[in-house]
């Protein structure tokens, strides 16, 4: 019996049991080469933006010398402090020894002699709160409206549902802003409309999170409601939902088991892209509400044309920022079968 299973002629020269191990590597390989490749252009992307913003600051009028000069100062002091910064160097040769320090966190010195990634080290992590806090309450509140809107399609839910969503997404942040402080604040005085400090320099209490946090994904939960339920439209077309459905099969199992895996892609796409646009928005939030963030470091950067500084601060985000389209891309991978 054991025989008419394992023929000779069929095995291969190293034996059955070892061709079958190899079998499982090619995918594996495949698959790590495709997420090697992903990664060099995510890195490459990164690059161009950081290069595209060192050109940028130095487009500008002026430059660091002149914008952190002292009052009374020569031309000769001026020319002293220009070559302490190391500005009388080409432009090239100062991105390229900026970029050579990436690697080991050395994101550079500002103009006026601080450590960028020290500078930068007490405000950042309360951007990411903020922009945290924004995309979970993006994603829960537009699952819920898209889900909603899609189990009675064509209903009064849907249409008011979908005719909200499209008049929120136009309003811009600071306009979301200033009318929630005109509401929780200034008439109802529920809500403090600037942000305290503890000595640690994060927000003094968890009220002061919640206008900011609002005023980031109020605009954010529009754009993401109606991808929800556009997705969720086109993967109610798919033969095997029709089928659910003509079997009589309840709307909430038909939505959870058959509608939102084919819809994870997209949706998944769709929340990576509102988080370019949440670390964007919270430079204008973050100056609305006076939160401890990197708004206010990268107003004075921009300020003093202090490039290292707008660059540490573009590489930052620009690395959470990858980060997220990175794990989009993975989820995205995961729902379609593993193709990167």
């Amino acid at each position: 019996m054991a025989g008419s299973l394992s023929s000779p002629a069929t095995q291969s020269p190293t034996g059955s049991a070892a061709g079958e191990d190899l079998r499982p590597t090619r995918p594996v390989l495949s698959w790590v080469l495709r997420l090697g490749g992903l990664l060099a252009r995510r890195a490459l992307l990164l690059a161009v933006l950081l290069a595209t913003v060192f050109a940028a600051v130095e487009l500008l009028p002026g430059d660091a010398a002149n914008a952190t000069s002292e009052r009374g100062e020569s031309a000769t002091d001026l020319a002293q402090r220009r070559e302490l910064l190391g500005l009388d160097r080409p432009v090239l040769t100062r991105f390229t020894d900026w970029m050579t320090g990436l690697p080991v966190g050395d994101l550079g010195t500002s103009a006026r002699g601080e450590s960028v990634a020290d500078l930068l080290s007490r405000p950042f992590p309360n951007t990411l709160l903020l922009g945290g806090l924004a995309l979970l309450t993006t994603l829960a509140v537009s699952l819920a409206l898209g889900c909603w809107a899609a189990l009675k399609p064509g209903g009064k839910a849907d249409r008011a549902v979908s005719a909200t969503a499209t008049g929120v997404l136009a309003l811009p942040e600071f306009v979301v802003a200033v009318a929630l402080v005109l509401v929780f604040a200034l008439w109802t005085d529920w809500l403090p409309a600037v942000t305290l400090t503890d000595a640690d320099g994060s927000p003094a209490s968890w009220q002061m999170l919640v206008l900011p946090v609002l005023a980031l994904s109020i605009p954010q939960i529009g754009w993401n409601t109606r991808i929800v339920r556009a997705a969720l439209a086109d993967e109610a077309k798919a033969p095997h939902v029709e089928t659910a459905v003509i079997d009589g099969l309840p709307r909430h199992r038909v939505l959870i088991h058959h509608l939102l895996p084919g819809a994870t892609p997209t949706i998944a796409a769709g929340i990576a892209t509102s988080t370019g646009m949440l670390l964007g928005g919270a430079v204008v939030v973050e100056t609305i509400f006076n939160y401890p963030g990197i708004g206010s470091v990268l107003a004075g950067a921009v300020t003093d044309r202090d490039s290292p500084v707008v660059a540490g601060v573009v590489a930052v985000t620009g690395a959470v920022i990858t980060g997220v389209l990175l794990l989009a891309d993975l989820v995205r991978a995961w729902a379609s079968g593993g193709r990167i």
